[in-house]
C-alpha cells in the first residue's frame, strides 16, 4: 500500500458533507485498504466559518473554495454544495489544478453537464456523480458500465421521495394534498419551499441525466417535459382506486420505437397495481431500466438523506482515488449518437380524464364525437349524476398527447361541459 495519502477537498458541510466528513474519518482503515492508499481530508470549503462541526479540524475549514480547489496537492474535490454557480466554476478549476471531482449536483449536471464531461476531458480528470440521481441507489454505474454493451430503451421510476410520500400519505389516508404536503414537512421529508420536489423540477434534472446516460446522447433539463403533483387531488386517488390503480410521480426517458429520437418527461400518472413501482411507499425511490440484452431491472432504496447520498459519495470517491493511483480515468461522456428530443406532443401513452357536465341526455354522444374527431379511442366511459350536474370519466387507448390536448381544448368549448376537473396518464400497462 502507498503510504502517501490521497488529498480530498470537501466543498459544503451542510447534511451530506458533514456525513461524508465523518465516515471519511470513521472508515479511514478500511477505505485506506479498498483504495490501496489513506485518503486524507485536506480542507473544507463552508459559508459560516464559526460554526462549530464536530469531527472537524477548525483548521481544515475556509471560506475560500477557489483557493482550496486550486492547491496542487489537492487530488479529489468532493462538491456537495449544488446550485449551478459557484459550484461549476469550482468544478472546473479544480479539473484545471489536476484534481478528479465527485459530485452530488443534479442540477448542474442537467444544466450543463456538457460543460463539465468536457473540462474533465481535456484535463484528463475522472468526473463521478452516483449521488446525484438516487442517493444510495446504484444507478449510474450500472447505466455507465454494466450496461455498456447492451441496449436500453426506456428507464422509468420513482426519483423524489418527497413527493411520493405525499402522494403515499394521500392514497392510503385520503387526505388532499395540502394536508399530506404538511405532515411531509412536518416529517422533515419536505423542505420549507417544497416547488422543487413538488412542482417536479428535482425529478426533471433527475431525468435528464438518466436519459443522458442511458441513451448516449445529451439531454439538458430543459429538454423535459415537466408536470409536478400539486394539482393531484383526493377524487382522482379515488378515482384511480377503482381503476385498480394508484398515483405516482414518474420520471421517463424512452428511446422511439424507430429509435432515432429520445422523450423524458417528468409527471403523475396512474400505474396498476400490480406494477411492482405502486407498491414503493414513502419516500423510497425505485428505478427500471428496460433493455434490449438484460431485459427489465429494477433498482430499489433510500434516494436520499444524509447517510444515504454519503454513500454514495464515498462509493465514487473509492472509484476515482482507485483510478487516479492507476493514472487511469474512469468512464467519461458517450453522447455519440446525437439523438434528437422529441416534443411532449408525440408521446403515446392512455389517459383519465374527469370531467364536469350537465347531466342530460346526449351529453355522452356529443363527448364521445369530440374524442372520435380528434382520433382518441375511449377505452371506458363511467358517469354519475344528480340534480343537474354530472360527472364523466374518460379512460381513453393509446394517443399521441398532440391529439388528447386537442381534444381536450375542444371539449372545453362545450356548452355541457362546465369544467375539465383533471387529466392524468395512465402508464406500466
Amino acid at each position: 500500500m502507498r503510504t502517501r495519502p490521497l488529498k480530498v477537498a470537501l466543498l459544503g458541510c451542510g447534511v451530506v458533507g458533514s456525513e461524508v466528513a465523518r465516515l471519511m474519518t470513521t472508515h479511514a482503515d478500511d477505505l485506506a485498504a479498498r483504495i490501496g492508499a489513506p485518503v486524507e481530508l485536506a480542507g473544507v470549503a463552508v459559508r459560516r466559518p464559526q460554526k462549530v462541526r464536530e469531527g472537524i479540524a477548525p483548521e481544515l475549514v475556509t471560506t475560500d473554495a477557489t483557493a482550496l480547489v486550486s492547491r496542487d496537492d489537492i487530488d479529489v474535490v468532493v462538491e456537495v454544495i449544488g446550485g449551478i454557480e459557484p459550484a461549476r466554476t469550482l468544478i472546473t478549476t479544480a479539473f484545471e489544478h489536476g484534481a478528479s471531482v465527485v459530485s452530488a449536483n443534479k442540477a448542474l449536471l442537467a444544466e450543463d453537464g456538457a460543460t463539465l464531461y468536457e473540462a474533465a476531458e481535456k484535463h484528463g480528470r475522472d468526473l463521478y456523480f452516483e449521488a446525484a440521481v438516487a442517493g444510495a441507489i446504484p444507478l449510474i454505474r450500472p447505466l455507465r458500465e454494466s450496461l455498456a454493451g447492451d441496449k436500453v430503451n426506456r428507464v422509468l421510476g420513482i426519483v423524489n421521495g418527497t413527493t411520493n410520500f405525499i402522494l403515499d400519505k394521500m392514497e392510503r389516508s385520503g387526505a388532499g394534498y395540502s394536508e399530506a404536503l404538511d405532515e411531509a414537512t412536518a416529517l422533515g421529508y419536505a423542505e420549507a419551499d417544497p416547488t422543487a420536489d413538488v412542482e417536479g423540477f428535482d425529478a426533471a434534472a433527475k431525468a435528464a441525466i438518466l436519459a443522458g446516460i442511458a441513451f448516449h446522447t445529451r439531454v439538458r433539463l430543459d429538454d423535459v417535459h415537466r408536470e409536478g403533483i400539486t394539482e393531484v387531488t383526493a377524487a382522482d386517488m379515488a378515482s384511480a382506486k377503482r381503476m385498480g390503480c394508484t398515483v405516482k410521480l414518474l420520471a421517463i426517458c424512452e428511446r422511439a420505437a424507430d429509435g432515432r429520437s429520445v422523450t423524458a418527461r417528468v409527471h403523475p400518472a396512474m400505474i396498476p397495481l400490480s406494477h411492482p413501482l405502486a407498491s414503493v411507499r414513502e419516500a423510497y425511490n425505485a428505478v427500471f431500466v428496460e433493455a434490449e440484452a438484460a431485459g427489465r431491472l429494477m433498482f430499489y432504496g433510500p434516494g436520499a438523506g444524509g447517510s444515504p447520498t454519503a454513500s454514495a459519495v464515498l462509493g465514487d470517491l473509492v472509484a476515482v482515488c482507485r483510478n487516479k493511483l492507476a493514472e487511469a480515468t474512469g468512464p467519461g461522456e458517450s453522447a455519440y449518437t446525437q439523438l434528437p428530443v422529441s416534443h411532449m406532443g408525440d408521446v403515446v401513452t392512455r389517459y383519465h380524464i374527469s370531467l364536469d357536465v350537465a347531466d342530460k341526455p346526449g351529453v355522452l354522444a356529443q363527448v364521445a364525437t369530440v374524442f372520435a374527431e380528434h382520433g382518441v379511442s375511449i377505452d371506458t366511459v363511467r358517469q354519475q349524476g344528480k340534480d343537474g350536474e354530472a360527472s364523466l370519466v374518460v379512460v381513453t387507448h393509446r394517443a399521441p398527447d398532440a391529439a388528447l390536448s386537442g381534444t381536450v381544448e375542444a371539449l372545453r368549448k362545450l356548452d355541457t361541459v362546465r369544467g375539465v376537473a383533471s387529466i392524468m396518464r395512465v402508464e406500466g400497462e
